[in-house]
């Protein structure tokens, strides 16, 4: 039996009470909002969802709650008893684990109603590469009404872990993305997507060129990323680490490449995370590096957000790590392109997607 329109309208009350009921941020207040952090690891550890709320402590309003959707696998045969804890432990592969969604799911339905207002829980843990994968995100819907506001981090081309994951290959050519991506539109979903800007160890430059130093060759994935985001106006993207990756380094105009695609108005509905140590180690590199950053962010400061990518933190100390080594960017932005990355651009592209999710939920979750 459907829900009667009593049920739908308490359903999307509810969702909206939520938002309304969000921590308020005055001067003084929060200092950011997390749109990218993995409550889990490789292993489906993590940290407690309370202790987690402590750490958030006065310095964090809300967060983008995620596990992780590989689990590393122990095989005695490659590791014996030392049992790896990361994906860079072990040569033994990495599968989908489906059940993250629904261990996410009970740790957010284990709060309070104003607990919950701070997070926004994220569907991982299904496989690009399947075109029941769509299907799948609408049963955790379905099953978890009240509860998601967007899909990921998931992964397509990833430096190391790629290669790792057992079964099909990812691919940003596939028709499985793009009906999980149609499907993200219909809902309202946002969408946090890795997928590393170039291959590892692309060249630089060629200093050999006979005209003197020839520009890097164009990112291997820059084109196929572009037309994906094509294919679907209209669907919420949010680009993680600008790209970048552990040694998938930003290319000498990245900047430049990342100001053209941000220019195209069939990009308009793509946003950009700052997130992750190993990207903060590029951006303030340099006092230049970090000019560059903040003149590109500055010039688009709607398309930012600043997340973690921090992995179950032990401490505070720990999980503002990130937000930390970024003081240099926060310095040479102005106050209002630095309040719009790390806390309004969260806001308003969470808040839609809160709304638009609830209302689909109303209209298309049976009860029991």
């Amino acid at each position: 039996m459907k829900f009667r329109l009593a049920d739908g309208a308490m359903l999307l009350a509810l969702g909206l009470m939520a938002s309304a009921s969000l921590p308020a941020v005055q001067p003084g207040g929060f200092e950011f909002n997390d749109a990218h952090f993995h409550l889990t690891n490789y292993i489906q550890e993590g940290t407690n969802i309370n202790d987690f709320l402590r750490i958030m402590g006065n310095r964090t309003g809300r967060v983008a709650l995620f596990g992780i959707p590989l689990q590393q696998l122990w095989s005695y045969r490659i590791d014996g008893d030392r049992a790896p804890k990361y994906y860079l432990d072990t040569d033994a592969p990495l599968y989908y684990y489906s059940f993250t969604d629904a261990f996410i799911a009970m740790a957010y339905r284990s709060l309070t109603p104003e607990q919950q207002a701070r997070f926004d829980p994220m569907i991982t843990g299904f496989n690009p590469t399947d075109m029941y994968a769509a299907d799948q995100i609408r049963r955790v819907l379905q099953t978890f009404p009240g509860v998601f506001t967007g899909i990921g981090e998931f992964s397509i081309h990833k430096e190391f872990v790629s290669a790792k994951v057992a079964g099909p290959k990812a691919s940003l050519l596939d028709p499985a993305l793009d009906r999980l991506l149609d499907f993200a539109r219909e809902v309202g979903l946002v969408v946090l997507i890795h997928n590393d800007l170039d291959r590892p160890f692309a060249p630089q430059s060629d200093t050999s060129h006979p005209l003197g130093e020839a520009p890097p060759p164009a990112p291997v994935y820059l084109d196929q990323m572009k037309a994906l985001f094509k294919r679907h106006p209209g669907t919420t993207i949010i680009w993680a680490h600008m790209g970048v990756g552990r040694i998938v380094r930003p290319i000498r105009n990245d900047a430049a490449t990342l100001a053209a695609s941000l220019a195209d108005p069939q990009l308009s509905d793509v946003y950009f995370d700052l997130s992750w140590e190993e990207v903060a180690k590029y951006i303030v590199s340099s006092p230049e590096a970090t000019r560059i950053t903040a003149d590109l962010i500055s010039h688009y400061p709607d398309r930012f957000l600043f997340g973690t990518d921090e992995v179950a933190p032990a401490n505070q100390t720990e999980y503002m790590k990130v937000y930390d080594d970024y003081q240099p960017l926060w310095k040479l932005l102005s106050p209002e392109a630095s309040r719009k990355v790390r806390l309004t651009n969260y806001e308003r592209i969470f808040d839609q997607a809160r709304r638009k999710v609830r209302t689909w939920e109303a209209q298309h979750v049976k009860r029991p």
